[in-house]
């Protein structure tokens, strides 16, 4: 009985849950109007509530960064919004690059308030196998 109830409970509760959304998950790369560098367009939408910044970074396949640019390398998300956004990537780093992620920036506060951060992946190394 318990144990039932213990299940329905984290279905639920797995179900309520909700992260952002960043598309596409596997990004054309295109040439930007700087030589050597390229381009990578993405849109970030925005379900959770309590979260409004999100840090953009470059992965590699270990998960050690990439430098890259951005307009900036954190983006503002209102609640129910989107953000399209471009990423600039060195094409000499392009065999490295495999990751632009995105990761919810918990707002520090004072009382005790236990929030989850989340990290949504686009994959540049196209289909995995």
């Amino acid at each position: 009985m318990l144990q039932n109830k213990l299940i329905i409970f984290f279905l639920l509760w797995a179900f309520s849950s909700h992260a952002h959304e960043m598309t596409p998950a596997y990004p054309i790369v295109k040439p930007s109007h700087v030589t050597g560098v390229v381009k990578v367009n993405l849109s970030l939408f925005n379900s959770r509530e309590e979260i409004k910044y999100y840090q953009i970074d470059v992965f590699d396949l270990n998960w050690k960064n990439i430098p890259f640019s951005a307009t900036y390398r954190i983006i503002k998300v209102d609640y129910q919004s989107r953000k399209n956004f471009s990423v600039y990537i060195r094409e000499l780093d392009m065999d490295e690059a495999v990751y632009i992620c995105t990761t919810s920036k918990i707002k520090k506060q004072l009382e005790s308030k236990t929030l989850v951060s989340s990290r949504i992946c686009s994959r540049l190394d196209g289909m995995p196998a």
